[in-house]
């Protein structure tokens, strides 16, 4: 397997304010930022030491080595019902990092009396758990509520305190516990496609009633995907994003497109075709006529790729569907009359 780029991860507190209050597990001094799981910050290690939580607790990390290239890749927008995942359970800390973190918490007194001793009783005198689980080190891990920093409904409802999880043991039923398809959606989240430019022959602009040949490069649009991984779980998932069809919208409803649906489907693994000296009298396999000038200005041609997204993963046969991606953006298109040569 590739290297990994790794994001540690942080309780479901650290991501905002709102988030610490509602939740009863008080987050780690630190805060995580940005992208879609854990940002980047860093916590305590095993041995007490300054270093990344995911070298020995937990830990969501991506490969995003496939992914699209480039300086105008995005991110793709969700086409159909489609639900991110708002929070979720994860393994957060080893007994050593957690006692750490919770007295650290205690030592501030931030969260009041009444709750630190209610997390004393709870934590380190027995009411269950005893000393932080010490004694369980290297056979399991504390686990906690993460939200979703992109903030989809939902996301304050992982709220149970954090709990202790054996190794090769399955966390309490009944919870969104990180799983290989919860991971394949936060992959969906980071995968980059090219940028959507097309080329237009005529280039620099267009005559009226002339047709418009519109391709994409063929070397760019090419499946791209994202793993996402758990080592201390040993699941993983990765998400893959595939062109299927350009959608070209005229910018004006004085237009014709080719094919009339406007839907160029990619054929042999080409988004339309290049156009070739000779073929001026043939009617583009994908591309746009347009009735009327421009005048001074020009049409926003918007081109738009649609991208089928599946994902595998760990004990999981087959590959399996999520809702298909967009990405698109405009151009500029001047068109201009032709003009009559007066004899």
């Amino acid at each position: 397997m590739p290297a990994l780029t790794r994001k540690p991860i942080v309780a479901a507190g650290a991501v905002a304010m709102a988030a610490t209050l509602l939740l009863s597990a008080p987050a780690p001094a630190r805060t995580g930022h940005g992208g879609t799981t854990n940002g980047d910050a860093k916590g305590p290690t095993e041995d007490g030491g300054d270093g990344s939580l995911t070298a020995s607790a937990g830990g969501i990390s991506y490969d995003r080595s496939k992914n699209g290239k480039g300086p105008k890749t995005g991110a793709i927008a969700p086409t159909g019902a489609y639900s991110p995942p708002p929070c979720w359970y994860g393994p957060a800390y080893t007994p050593a990092q957690f006692k750490k973190e919770r007295e650290a918490v205690w030592a501030v007194d931030s969260t009041g009396h009444q709750w630190d001793l209610a997390q004393r009783k709870r934590y380190v005198e027995g009411e269950p758990y005893k000393n932080f689980n010490l004694d369980k080190a290297g056979k399991g891990y504390w686990w906690t509520g993460f939200p979703n920093p992109t903030y989809p409904p939902g996301w304050d409802k992982c709220d149970k305190e954090t709990f202790w999880v054996d190794e090769n043991e399955p966390p309490p039923p009944g919870l969104p516990a990180i799983d290989p398809e919860t991971l394949a959606k936060l992959a969906y989240a980071e995968i980059r496609v090219p940028g959507t430019k097309v080329t237009l022959a005529p280039e620099a602009e267009t005559k009226v009633n002339l047709p418009t040949w519109a391709w994409l490069d063929g070397a760019e649009f090419k499946p791209v995907s994202v793993t996402a991984r758990v080592d201390v779980l040993d699941i993983e998932a990765t998400t893959t994003a595939e062109p299927v069809s350009l959608k070209i919208d005229p910018g004006t409803p004085d237009a014709e497109t080719y094919p009339e649906s406007g839907v160029c489907e990619i054929v042999d693994g080409k988004i339309g075709e290049p156009y070739a000296k000779g073929r001026s009298k043939q009617d583009p396999p994908c591309g746009v006529k347009y009735l009327r000038s421009s005048g001074d200005g020009s049409y926003p041609l918007k081109a738009t790729v649609t991208w089928k997204i599946s994902w595998t993963g760990t004990g999981v046969d087959g590959a399996k569907q999520l809702p298909d991606g967009e990405f698109g953006a405009e151009q500029d298109v001047v068109v201009q009359e032709i003009q009559a040569i007066n004899r």
